[in-house]
């Protein structure tokens, strides 16, 4: 065992470390964007406040239990085909549109927002309609394994508040946003600057009170054509003055971007127009980022905001295939959203796979975009998305100090999609996981060392 895993071992006997579980078997976890890291006898200790404080990656049984002892908690042994492995985080979600996921995928982005997005979202000025939905979809995205995730509200003040309360009970961790629209909306689905301005800071102020570092407010321009400069201003202040991040939207089809071109024809493209209002930060995360131009992304990268990858939604709405190679060759933070209800559904596994096939798919015109691997699209789905909602010194993967939030997979539970051979071991056990398994095989989540969801 290492030296560090020894002294730690040892200041549990003097009462200073306390744990709240020992796990014992296999894990994998990104070390880096191409690198995983599989283990079969390792050993993950967490503390009553949910921080992991040992790893062992090369341990008997016998040592594992000593651990154990030490720590004066019982042993979890995960067995022979369990596994534990990071919490998947979606960076980019809309709520309320979960309550007509799988409909419109004919259509693109500004007729399916019209058609579709607008009148659903202006239901959600009902409380009891609110609640019903965010109770259901937060269920659903715990379920599917996602621990994290960065949700889009409405422009409803008392609906926003809910969403924020149902994620807070159920244990979820969350940036919510509360989303801004002054011009370009439909009557029914309209605020004015003032009202816009003063819902946002009031709902900021309603989520900092409950002083749950799982919980965290999102300023959430829905993007620019639909708020005046104005209000981005204003919400770009908002942002500052209370240090919390900004989500939006950019770059994700065509037609919008001319749309934006010809709304601020004094910027030189769509992200300046973030930038010069002040919703460009290192805090910021940017949805899609399909058509960026060279210059977009050298700002993106200057100001170190995060882009939220949604493959789904990018198919779906036939927006374009983005060039996550060369995102990734850039060193830009870079995670996966399943952007429901332009993505057809709330798994992210879905959406890793769809990745691979995005990625694959540009690779045929663009030979030098190779394709994604498998370590790759993993680190997206975890370590990468704690990056985009600045928590990679948190969360993402297995190391000491950061926050166990982390899945069990079984892939021979009950109602399994994998079967499993003598040949498999963990590392196509895990693969058959990411390309075949789903909620089904997720047998416990835990968020903060917290079990939320255990079949």
């Amino acid at each position: 065992m290492h030296l560090y895993s020894l002294a730690l071992i040892s200041a549990a006997l003097v009462g200073s470390i306390s744990a709240q579980n020992v796990f014992y078997g296999s894990f994998i976890h990104s070390v880096n964007v191409t690198n995983l890291e599989h283990v079969t006898k390792g050993v993950i200790a967490v503390d009553r406040t949910g921080k992991i404080v040992q790893v062992e990656t090369n341990t008997s049984e016998t040592q594992a239990r000593q651990i154990a002892t030490k720590y004066r908690v019982s042993l979890t042994l995960l067995g022979n085909q369990k596994f534990l492995m990071p919490g998947l985080i979606d960076t980019h979600i809309h709520a309320p549109q979960y309550v007509f996921t799988g409909s419109g995928m004919d259509l693109q982005l500004l007729d399916w927002l019209n058609t579709y997005t607008f009148p659903r979202e202006a239901r959600f000025n009902d409380t009891s309609y609110a609640r019903d939905a965010y109770n259901k979809v937060v269920d659903r995205l715990v379920r599917g394994g996602t621990t994290a995730a960065s949700y889009y509200a409405t422009i409803h003040l008392e609906s926003s508040k809910i969403l924020a309360d149902i994620v807070e009970k159920k244990g979820q961790r969350a940036l919510v946003g509360k989303v801004n629209m002054d011009r370009n909306s439909p009557d029914f689905y309209v605020e004015s600057t003032a009202q816009s301005l003063k819902d946002t800071e009031t709902f900021i102020q309603y989520v900092l009170s409950k002083n749950n570092s799982r919980v965290i407010p999102i300023v959430t321009p829905r993007f620019v054509p639909s708020c005046t400069t104005e209000l981005m201003k204003g919400l770009g202040n908002l942002a500052a003055k209370y240090n919390v991040p900004i989500q939006s939207h950019l770059d994700e089809n065509l037609d919008e971007i001319a749309w934006v071109k010809q709304l601020h024809p004094d910027q030189p493209d769509y992200t300046s127009v973030y930038d010069v209002n002040g919703l460009l930060t290192n805090r910021t995360i940017m949805a899609h980022v399909v058509h960026p131009t060279d210059a977009e992304r050298q700002l993106l990268k200057q100001r170190g905001a995060g882009i939220s990858h949604c493959p789904n939604s990018n198919f779906s709405l036939r927006s374009g295939i983005a060039k996550v190679r060369q995102m990734l060759a850039e060193g830009q933070k870079i995670g996966l959203g399943t952007d429901v209800a332009g993505g057809y559904g709330t798994s992210i596994l879905n959406t890793i796979r769809t990745g691979y096939f995005a990625a694959i798919a540009r690779s045929f015109d663009h030979p030098d975009d190779k394709y994604l691997k498998l370590a790759e699209i993993f680190y997206l789905a975890t370590l990468g998305g704690a990056d985009v909602l600045g928590m990679k010194n948190t969360l993402g993967n297995f190391v000491v100090g950061k926050q166990f939030d982390a899945l069990i997979v079984d892939p021979l539970a009950r109602g399994s999609p994998i079967d499993l051979f003598s040949h498999d071991d963990v590392k196509t056990i895990f693969e058959k996981f990411i390309n075949n398994g789903d909620d089904r095989n997720i047998i416990q989540v835990f968020v903060d060392g917290k079990s939320i969801h255990r079949v």
